[in-house]
């Protein structure tokens, strides 16, 4: 039975120069705080071929950046290197690290939806 999640909101992607940014909103329904979150965002062109992708900490993961509290928000921006024009993003989430070292299942408690 799953206690909470990790509600991530993408937004629609703001394309500068060579840049892609992708701000994702971030909320913690878990009873825990989140310590870290880490995710990847691609870049789809109209055939589906990835035409870039990166790969951040969204929460935590480094001292200077802080945990998220139960039922906090917060946002991340993803700066993405681009050459090629994309039609789609896709964010994966790979690894998120609840309070006391819990590993949360991204499959099942990592929510993802477009704005």
């Amino acid at each position: 039975m799953t206690h909470g999640e990790l509600e991530v909101t993408v937004n629609e992607p703001k394309t500068t120069g060579s840049k892609a940014i992708i701000k994702l909103e971030l909320k913690n329904t878990f009873k825990e705080k989140i310590e870290s979150a880490r995710a990847v965002v691609f870049l789809l062109d109209d055939q589906g071929k990835v035409v870039g992708q990166i790969t951040r900490w969204v929460i935590g993961g480094t001292k200077d950046k802080p945990a998220l509290a139960s039922g906090a928000k917060t946002t991340f921006n993803f700066v993405v290197p681009t050459e090629k024009p994309f039609t789609k993003t896709k964010v994966s989430f790979n690894r998120v690290i609840l309070e006391g070292g819990k590993t949360a299942d991204v499959n099942k408690e990592v929510e993802v939806s477009k704005e």
